[in-house]
């Protein structure tokens, strides 16, 4: 009994602790932040567009100062005056991925890209990095002044409706998670709602969400659009929704993203959000998902339940895809297998006392033999084939809800990296 006293006691303190340096160092206000990244292959550029404010901070409050996982990003804030680390997130971008790409040999774009963060009390510099897939930085700094006359204060915008689908606790303490309508016309916001429901349900189905229940709010926000279902350029189809995704993104037929996250935050100014998941209005087969910035998919493919929450995979957890395909270009751009991937379940074993090793039992060899029963029994090992190449990057398991729509579950490892992210972001 005492040994529990004890150990309720220190949690306690721990968390009044975090609580003080939170208030300690910042207003209970949002600070968004529009950047606008450039570039090619070869040059990455970052530029600050604006900043806005509104009341309430809805994202975490706990480890102010680190981050579960590299991404491709990073913004870090530091008190002017003390020269003192305050806050950090870690990011992926639709950018970053692009740059991996053919088109971005030859041609130059530019990408919008939003960062919430708590408002500090005093002068703040706001250092940002981007990372390419071999390591190479680009960096952009600026200094917060909090009293900044031209930080538009956003406070009074009416929020548009928004419903708790599932809610585990206060949204000052649980992980929000909002889930808006991409291709619903205002007629079909009862059909929305039913495929948010759809959407919470199934990722809470699963571990180690299931688990951690409690710290997770699932928030449908009604964000009609003008056409029903969304764009198909290869059709083309194209139509007028609330946040002008479409498919081909890349030329790749059924990547369906958005590159208007401007519009995205402006969907959800005032409503609880750490993340986003967006469901398009259609039965094509797509979607994507990019870490700490968000989900996308199709709602209505029959394959819908278990593609949200490889997608999520992604954007909430970091996670990398663990498929391959059979006539892979094993010279693909998206991955360098002569650099260690961030994300947690891929590897080219450059550094892979980083990822797993410690996960990988006594008399299981490396590389790992993707034999029926360590399928079966998702045994963890080191599996040739992921991040879309046959060779050169390794997985954990043989199946996984990374690898493939017919698995039952994420692999130990996958759990324990989704699990750690959840862990970090709430108490």
């Amino acid at each position: 009994m005492k040994r529990i006293l004890f150990t309720l006691l220190a949690l306690l303190c721990s968390v009044t602790l975090f609580a003080q340096e939170f208030e300690e160092r910042f207003e209970d206000v949002t600070l968004r932040i529009d950047y606008t990244f450039s570039g090619n292959a070869s040059e990455q550029y970052v530029a600050l567009d604006r900043l806005s404010a509104t009341e309430n901070w809805w994202g975490r409050r706990i480890n102010l100062t680190t981050n579960p996982l590299l991404g491709n990003g990073d913004l870090t804030l530091v008190d002017k005056q003390t020269n003192q680390t305050i806050y950090t997130t870690s990011f992926s971008s639709l950018f970053q991925e692009w740059i991996t790409t053919e088109e971005a040999l030859t041609n130059t774009r530019s990408f919008e890209f939003t960062l919430l963060v708590p408002m500090p009390r005093n002068e703040a510099v706001a250092h940002l990095v981007l990372r390419d897939n071999t390591g190479k930085e680009s960096k952009h700094s600026f200094t917060i002044n909090p009293k900044d006359a031209l930080i538009r204060d956003n406070s009074g915008v009416e929020p548009l409706p928004y419903t708790y689908i599932h809610k585990g606790g206060d949204s000052k303490s649980a992980i929000d998670v909002v889930i808006l309508a991409e291709g619903y016309t205002a007629e079909e916001m009862e059909l929305f709602m039913e495929d948010a429901r759809i959407t919470a349900e199934e990722i809470l189905s699963y571990e180690p969400f299931n688990s951690h229940r409690e710290k997770f709010n699932f928030i449908a926000v009604s964000t009609p659009s003008l056409d029903s279902n969304v764009s198909v350029p290869q059709q083309g189809a194209w139509r007028n929704t609330a946040m002008s995704s479409h498919f081909m993104t890349f030329y790749m037929a059924r990547y369906l993203t958005t590159s208007n996250v401007y519009d995205m935050f402006n969907l959800v100014t005032n409503i609880p959000c750490e993340h986003f998941v967006i469901l398009a209005n259609t039965d094509t087969y797509g979607g994507g998902g990019i870490y700490n910035s968000y989900t996308l998919t199709t709602a209505h493919h029959p394959d819908f339940r278990p593609v949200v929450v490889h997608e999520f995979g992604h954007s909430f957890g970091g996670l990398g895809d663990e498929y391959f395909y059979d006539n892979a270009d094993d010279n693909d751009n998206m991955h360098s297998i002569a650099h260690e991937p961030w994300e947690p379940n891929i590897t080219t074993l450059v550094d892979f006392d980083s990822k797993w090793a410690d996960m990988v039992e006594e008399g299981v060899e490396i590389p790992s033999a993707p034999t029926k029963e360590r399928e079966e029994n998702y045994t963890v090992g080191v599996y040739e084939g992921g991040g879309y190449l046959t060779k050169g990057i390794f997985r954990p398991a043989v199946v996984c809800r990374m690898r493939n729509n017919t698995a039952e579950r994420f692999c130990p490892v996958c759990e324990r990296a989704i699990e750690r992210v959840i862990l970090h972001q709430a108490e």
